[in-house]
């Protein structure tokens, strides 16, 4: 092996008495600091944008699932014009890869009224509990006519509880209408967006209210296992909808995607890519400059073994490498600690939740975290291969240095 006498060389004088000395220096240490905590916050940084995209999608997902076929006069509000939807399209809905599940959901925007209070809401009928029955945090599911699950910031909001009975008014083209209903169950997601918006109900409860017929939906909600195949499966969703007609011979259906649902939302977690691209190009340059300088440091003081090495016949390749390999031990190091520092720090935050969000503007009650190994192994690795291709220029100053100088000095 080319590199062995180098690696064997730099390795002892690393992990020797003497290396330790040597790396004990008050710059060494300053330069390997720097190292660890730019690895660290890289490691954060990824961790945090992830779990933040990947909760805050899972939460809007929730509400409104990743994909929706509704009315082709969807006019963007609650208030949607129903569409008609056979038992055989939503097993065909339902057989797509990646498709959890197709269920059927009827919304009718409306507003609650206690003695004392008053809130606007969107009555949401669902077969689908999945995920409320996550969240649920008191009681139990709504199962008859008149039952509801209320989110518990809006129960607090309206001084109400389990058990209790409260009014809904929902307006139509020519009257008011004033339903009772019992709350049964309180949800809370954290996302208080539309904790605060929505309330739910058996299908056939909001079916009733709207008086439509049996198998009329505001619409359907598709559930993927994999939102990463969002945009494949609502193109073939498009197109096996497109020329679909209804009873009467119109093309009535329109296919809209999580992100075509909430475009704002999502917009603003686009811009987190961003951040995450310019924290990592400047946590690499602090780490290049932090391990340059731990390298001419180590130049610097093994200048005497470097004449000595010359003077004995080793070329300035050979004595260039072992000094690279000291300082890919030095990195190697850095990235080692920074890692332990990161994950654990991350962990401490997935598990503990120290830090706290503001959810009515993050979504979300504290600061999320996951861990996507591809992308941790992957900024490992590139910052290693960075780390030393940027130590090429500097190591080129072991060329200039002359045997007989440093014999001289010395």
């Amino acid at each position: 092996m080319p590199f062995r006498p180098e690696i064997a060389l730099a390795s002892k004088l690393y992990f020797s008495q003497q290396g330790e000395e040597r790396n004990s220096r008050p710059a060494v240490r300053v330069a390997l600091a720097g190292m660890i905590v730019g690895v660290m916050v890289m490691i954060l940084t990824i961790c945090i944008v992830v779990g933040f995209k990947q909760t805050v999608t899972q939460q809007v997902a929730g509400f409104g699932a990743h994909i929706q076929v509704v009315s082709f006069d969807n006019n963007n509000t609650y208030d949607l014009q129903p569409i008609e939807v056979s038992d055989s399209m939503l097993t065909a809905l339902g057989s797509y890869s990646y498709v959890v599940a197709a269920s059927p959901f009827i919304t009718k925007p409306g507003m609650l009224k206690t003695d004392s209070a008053f809130q606007g809401m969107v009555l949401k009928g669902t077969d689908y509990w999945d995920f409320f029955t996550e969240h649920l945090t008191d009681g139990a599911l709504p199962a008859s006519p008149q039952e509801i699950l209320l989110s518990a910031p809006t129960a607090r909001t309206l001084h109400l509880r389990v058990g209790d009975a409260v009014n809904a008014y929902f307006v139509d083209e020519v009257d008011v209408r004033a339903r009772r209903f019992k709350i049964v169950g309180l949800y809370e997601t954290g996302c208080t967006q539309f904790d605060d918006l929505f309330v739910l109900t058996p299908l056939n409860t909001a079916r009733r209210l709207q008086g439509w017929e049996e198998n009329t939906y505001s619409g359907v909600e598709i559930l993927l296992s994999d939102i990463d195949h969002l945009e494949d499966v609502a193109d073939k969703i498009y197109f096996a909808t497109v020329n679909h007609l209804d009873e009467n011979g119109y093309n009535v259906y329109y296919v809209q995607t999580l992100q075509q649902q909430n475009p704002a939302i999502f917009a603003w977690l686009d811009l987190l890519d961003m951040n995450v691209v310019v924290i990592i190009i400047l946590m690499l340059l602090v780490a290049g400059f932090n391990i340059v300088s731990g390298l001419i440091i180590l130049i610097l003081d093994g200048i005497q073994l470097i004449g000595t090495l010359k003077a004995l016949g080793a070329d300035n390749g050979f004595v260039q490498r072992i000094f690279m390999v000291q300082a890919t031990l030095l990195i190697g190091k850095g990235v080692l600690w920074g890692n332990v520092l990161g994950l654990g720090l991350a962990a401490l935050q997935y598990f503990v939740h120290i830090i706290p969000l503001d959810a009515a503007t993050y979504f979300v009650s504290y600061v999320p975290i996951a861990f996507p190994i591809g992308w941790l192994v992957l900024l490992n690795i590139a910052t290693i291969l960075i780390s030393v291709m940027i130590l090429l220029l500097p190591s080129l100053i072991i060329t200039k240095i002359s045997p007989a100088r440093v014999m001289h000095f010395e």
